[in-house]
């Protein structure tokens, strides 16, 4: 197995827990007697622990790497997603998915830090491939998860099942990744806070725009189904799975495309895709045309991520990690944010109606997409200078 296999089998394995939870809160509702209110309180956990966890994850990457941070933080991460099925409170869950949150955004911090300090290192194009990989380990856990409801099984023990299968598995991966060259190791950030480079700023706003759709589509997709065209639960839930398979579909070609297009341009053209895909879900007469522009807005919103990571590992100011602890922090704001809107806008003017409040989103992510060519050039005169300097050193 080649290293690039190993960083793409790692994505992959990290989000099935994950997936194994999302079809028992449901049961988790009804266990607890919790309201759709102090359900969605409770649910608020998780962010809160990843956006706070974000805040230091930079510099733990720096002091530990990025290869620690996957060895030590994948059984953390895999042993807190069992502590969801155990909560007896509404406020246990909330504190058990923090620990979900926050442990997962400095797994995930690490896992995009492997994959770009291995295109860094070989020139070769992984990270959107990863990125496809997570979203479909993601749907293989949503897969599992639905099967241990369906068949009434115990959602713990199938929890202590999957976190034992997954740590065998990836240990090994792990420990067969290399570890940075001496003296290339991220080092330890300075305390304080530093204003984002304005290049690293329009990224992450780049990408703040599309991961408001991913997070709005997530929860609102089956309830537009269900009130715009009366599409029954089956139907209604058919509408995020065709979204995530067309995002991860998009992502395994994602590499390929950036070998041929520049990121700006490529940023452009996608945003422009998913501005499609919402006019389909606008005009839609009937449900599979609605279920088209849906798989069309997943495309267009497939890459947003996985190019922000790279832009971001090689835009001016901190270190790579820091950098992409940035991105993720204002990414997450994104998929707070989209839901929380719509929410509002459609008791007061309909889901169909409320759906075009990305259509701004998305203009955002295409106008601000020209930074990632910018955040590359600044990589690319990094490389050079650090060349120059190199030969001028061997001539002396």
């Amino acid at each position: 197995m080649t290293e690039a296999q190993r960083i793409c089998l790692i994505f992959y394995l990290q989000p099935i827990a994950l997936g194994a939870w999302l079809p028992h809160i449901p049961g988790v509702q009804t266990t607890l007697g919790l309201t759709n209110s102090e359900l969605a309180i409770a649910l608020v956990g998780a962010p809160v622990g990843t956006l706070t966890t974000l805040m230091i994850a930079g510099r733990i990457a720096g002091w530990i790497g990025a290869k620690r941070i996957t060895l030590v933080f994948y059984p953390v991460f895999l042993l807190a997603m069992l502590l969801p099925f155990m909560a007896t409170t509404q406020w246990l869950l909330m504190a058990a998915l923090a620990l979900v949150g926050g442990s997962m955004s400095i797994l995930e911090l690490g896992l995009n830090v492997l994959a770009d300090d291995y295109e860094t290192r070989t020139h070769h194009k992984i990270m959107s491939r990863a990125h496809g990989c997570w979203s479909f380990g993601l749907l293989s856990g949503t897969l599992i998860g639905s099967a241990v409801a369906g068949f009434a099984l115990s959602p713990l023990v199938a929890g202590i099942a999957i976190a034992i299968l997954v740590q065998a598995l990836v240990l090994p991966v792990i420990l067969r990744l290399p570890l940075p060259p001496e003296g290339q190791s991220a080092k330890p950030e300075q305390r304080g806070f530093r204003v984002p480079h304005p290049v690293l700023l329009g990224v992450c706003f780049f990408t703040f725009g599309t991961t408001l759709v991913e997070g709005a589509v997530a929860d609102w997709a089956a309830v537009y189904l269900r009130d715009a065209f009366a599409a029954n639960p089956g139907l209604a839930g058919l509408g995020i799975s065709i979204f995530s398979l067309c995002l991860a579909s998009t992502r395994l070609m994602g590499d390929r495309l950036r070998q041929v297009a520049a990121p700006g341009r490529l940023g452009q053209v996608l945003a422009l895709i998913g501005l499609i895909g919402l006019s389909l879900i606008w005009l839609a007469p009937n449900a599979p045309i609605a279920l088209i522009g849906l798989g069309v807005l997943g495309s267009g919103a497939a890459l947003a991520f996985p190019l922000g990571v790279t832009a971001a590992s090689a835009a001016p100011g901190g270190s790579a990690a820091s950098n992409v602890a940035v991105l993720s922090f204002v990414a997450l704001l994104g998929f707070l944010v989209g839901p929380l809107t719509i929410g509002p806008l459609a008791d007061a003017f309909g889901i169909r109606a409320a759906l075009m409040v990305l259509a701004p989103m998305i203009g955002i992510s295409l106008l601000l997409a020209p930074c990632l060519t910018r955040s590359e050039a600044t990589r690319a005169n990094r490389t050079a200078a650090s060349s120059v300097t190199a030969a001028r050193g061997e001539v002396l």
